[in-house]
């Protein structure tokens, strides 16, 4: 199949994205935009095009200003969902229901099995995640699923806190740590395993940052997005995970929207 049949799809998205950009996007209801956010992963979800074919639209010049605003509205519309989860977690009488109504939910939950594919996770380690951000569900499931404890690392202190909150209403505070930083926080922290998330960025100076601070044996985990589904983020390159040897990559299945990958510190 061809991508180009999705070209004028793309750019009409796009357009209907830029528009909320005219007033406040956190005034426009959330059932509102999330078709859109629909019809996007359709396209990014769209396995018969191979990563080839998705190369000319991800480096075609005039595809680039709509790819800017569709993933600029990937990033606004994932902080805003778990923004409004969390609150909606600290005002709940049942966390836990309303900690699964998050649009991502059973998604992550399929992430982090892929993730178990390339790290096996046990109680005994403690995996710190960097970028946590508001809702950090990756070290929620990541406990419920497989008992391991862990520390999320948030540049934002308003976000930390609210994390803590959460993971307070959840019950969860004494598995999970909350850790005001960007990336060199890891100097501080014991652990077993690091997860970068998606969305951390500077890519390279994350990634030079935390090469700075583990060892040779210590799994690195991080998510990225491959083939079509780099519409929604730009991938990470190699040269942001220089000294770094690549080991093994899980490419996504179904509705999720990350490749993870494991890599190692080289010197």
């Amino acid at each position: 199949m061809s991508c180009y049949m999705y070209w004028d799809r793309i750019k009409s998205i796009a357009d209907s994205f830029k528009s909320f950009d005219e007033d406040d996007p956190d005034e426009v209801p959330l059932e509102k935009i999330i078709p859109l956010l629909d019809s996007v992963e359709e396209i990014a979800h769209d396995n018969v095009i191979d990563f080839d074919s998705a190369k000319h639209i991800l480096d075609d010049k005039t595809m680039n200003e709509a790819l800017k605003v569709i993933r600029k509205f990937y990033v606004y519309l994932g902080s805003r969902l778990e923004r409004e989860n969390a609150q909606e977690i600290l005002n709940s009488p049942d966390p836990w229901a309303t900690l699964e109504s998050f649009h991502f939910y059973h998604r992550y939950i399929g992430l982090i099995e892929n993730e178990s594919k390339l790290v096996k996770f046990s109680p005994e380690q403690k995996v710190v995640f960097v970028g946590g951000g508001p809702l950090p569900l990756t070290l929620i499931l990541l406990n419920k699923l497989y008992n391991v404890p862990g520390v999320s690392i948030e540049v934002i202190p308003e976000v930390a806190e609210l994390s803590r909150q959460v993971l307070n209403k959840l019950g969860m505070e004494s598995q999970i740590e909350v850790r005001v930083g960007d990336e060199t926080t890891l100097k501080d922290i014991d652990y077993s395993v690091v997860m970068v998330a998606a969305l951390a960025e500077p890519k390279e100076r994350v990634f030079a940052n935390v090469w700075e601070t583990v060892d040779t044996r210590t799994p690195v985990l991080y998510r990225t997005y491959t083939g079509m589904r780099a519409i929604l983020y730009s991938p990470v390159t190699e040269k942001a995970t220089r000294g770094f040897h690549k080991e093994v990559m899980i490419l996504p299945t179904g509705k999720v929207n990350n490749t993870s990958v494991l890599i190692r510190k080289v010197v």
